[in-house]
């Protein structure tokens, strides 16, 4: 199994996770987690009325994802009109967003943070050279 194949297979299994799967059978089916969160934000909204959310990300790669993730469960993301690039707004209950949403794109997002953090790693030391570490701090001389 490849690199990305490993990746978008534990993308699934916290998808599952966050859809409420309760046996190992449903954590398999990840396929079915779209419908059971997308039943669980109508579940929220009737007692939880959505509003407009406004969430700051600041890279593009973790921008990208949440937008994705909204759109999968049909909540359009938008930004208003001079509103900083970093910023996704969604109409969405508060509930929703605190029990499900974010705390499944947190998972998402470390899962893809890690797998581009070793890709870069590895292309970096076989392309340019072979210590990327981060730079040393020193001290300011006063």
């Amino acid at each position: 199994m490849s690199i990305d194949q490993n990746l978008a297979e534990k993308l699934k299994r916290i998808e599952a996770l966050f859809a409420g799967a309760t046996t190992q059978g449903e954590k398999v089916a990840a396929g079915n987690a779209i419908e059971r969160i997308k039943k669980r934000i109508e579940e929220f909204q009737v007692s939880d009325p959505p509003v407009d959310y406004k969430f700051s990300l600041n890279n593009r790669w973790s921008r990208r994802l949440f937008v994705a993730l909204l759109r999968r469960y049909d909540i359009t993301p938008f930004r208003r009109y001079r509103q900083r690039y970093t910023t996704v707004m969604a109409n969405v209950s508060k509930k929703f967003v605190d029990e499900t949403l974010w705390p499944e794109f947190i998972e998402l997002d470390k899962a893809l943070t890690e797998h581009l953090d070793k890709i870069t790693k590895q292309i970096i030391s076989e392309s340019i050279f072979e210590d990327s570490s981060e730079a040393e701090e020193v001290k300011e001389i006063a």
